[in-house]
């Protein structure tokens, strides 16, 4: 697995980072422990259902592994700022292993319930909020900032070919075997990944400032530091808010993609290839976007880029709402795509480039709690409210766009137009 990754994505260029063996692992690490998680996130709920036939506890698991970022996001992102930010990637993954191996155990000895499987989740999808949060800061430290924009773009490609090929893929695994023993893969991705963090020689982190923060400041006077800086800084700010309006965007449409198919397009959501082709639109444009938006942010500069990327965002959203049929609703879903995910990377980089190297964690931890962890699930529930009124899915994606539009706007009057061309 760790080999197909890095294979498939070496057609992108990183220059010095092409041969850097510690990219590579880094790499490695990520899209085989993306790999697990995917796995979990198909057969976590449909485990919890066959032990319950019950659509609230499904939904539960849900809200069990969304929870963690919006509890633990601002504290994580502080920790990662002052310790070892291997020392919490290596714990994060030998302890969601640890966790992780207690489902197909229990399963095994026929004691499994599903408020086992619940803990679990929500154990899992925490010590992730740690991982994520040390992540932000070790690809800068590794990589260098003025390689980040394409090994990040390298790193999406790699997580979202996963994204495309491992669902599916666990989805028909699941109906021919009980999900509970599909949760050993993500116990092996876990292990995997750990040992190759495990196997970077360079540092991930800068010991000496963290020492110095660890004697003279506090965690909460660390965490308002990284809410300073977001605060004053007015490119960052702008950003986080329209990426949270993307989000919501991005929440609505995954969640009423389903119906939308059914009514709108007469695609079934089971016994029909054509909706594995409506899902896998995102993800193809995704990987488009993973190659073009370095080099288009070497020339506009990536607050220019988000101006630019925002509309074309609100236009293919537009479009997939005037789709009746699903072969256009598949071109317009994955030119979406492509245009949100040259928006997310684009943003992520920009953020790290310009953050301070001790405030890395806090600041884009901060971010993606309030970009990731607000907007979909919000885009989520705007969407079904809209839709269970009477509306139709159709209008519940359209209040999503609704909102991108109203992020488009900002963007514009945002001192985003100021900036200069790198």
């Amino acid at each position: 697995m760790i080999a197909i990754y890095t294979a498939l994505v070496s057609h992108t260029t990183i220059d010095e980072a092409d041969t850097d063996q510690d990219f590579r692992r880094y790499l490695a690490a990520r899209a085989t422990s993306v790999t697990g998680s995917l796995v979990a996130t198909v057969a976590l709920p449909v485990l919890v259902y066959q032990l319950t036939g019950s659509p609230g506890w499904t939904s539960a698991i849900a809200v069990a592994e969304a929870l963690p970022y919006l509890l633990f996001g601002l504290i994580a992102g502080a920790v990662a700022d002052r310790a070892d930010r291997r020392a919490l990637m290596l714990i994060a993954d030998f302890g969601g292993a640890a966790l992780l191996a207690t489902i197909p155990a229990a399963w095994a000895f026929g004691v499994l319930t599903a408020p086992h499987v619940l803990v679990v989740g929500f154990c899992v999808q925490t010590l992730f909020v740690i991982f994520d949060s040390a992540n932000f800061g070790a690809l800068p430290t590794l990589v260098g900032k003025q390689r980040l924009t394409a090994a990040y773009s390298k790193v999406y490609a790699a997580t979202t070919l996963a994204e495309l090929a491992i669902p599916p893929l666990t989805g028909l695994l699941v109906a021919i075997v009980s999900p509970a023993p599909l949760i050993a893969v993500n116990v092996v991705t876990a292990l995997a990944s750990g040992l190759l963090v495990r196997s970077i020689v360079r540092p991930l982190s800068t010991p000496k400032d963290a020492a110095e923060r660890r004697t003279t400041t506090s965690i909460l006077a660390d965490i308002r530091a990284g809410l300073a800086f977001l605060a004053r800084h007015r490119v960052v700010r702008a950003l986080t808010f329209v990426g949270t309006t993307h989000s919501v965007a991005s929440g609505a449409y995954v969640a009423m993609l389903v119906p939308w198919a059914d009514r709108v397009l007469g695609v079934p959501p089971s016994g029909d290839w054509r909706i594995a082709v409506l899902f896998s639109g995102w993800g193809i444009g995704g990987l488009l976007a993973s190659r073009i938006v370095p080099r288009l942010s070497g020339r506009y500069g990536g607050a220019r880029l988000a101006l630019g990327a925002l509309p074309v965002s609100l236009l293919c959203g537009c479009a997939v709402l005037l789709s009746t049929n699903w072969i256009a609703a598949a071109l317009s879903a994955t030119a979406w795509g492509a245009a949100y995910s040259t928006v997310v990377i684009n943003s992520i980089t920009y953020r790290q480039q310009i953050s301070p190297d001790e405030l890395q964690s806090r600041i884009n931890t901060t971010c993606r709690m309030l970009s990731w962890g607000i907007g979909m699930p919000t885009g989520a529930a705007l969407a079904g409210a809209v839709a269970m009124s009477g509306a139709g899915p159709r209008t519940g994606i359209a209040a999503g766009v609704l909102v991108l539009l109203i992020g488009v706007i900002a963007a514009w009057c945002s001192p985003l137009r100021k900036q200069p061309r790198p």
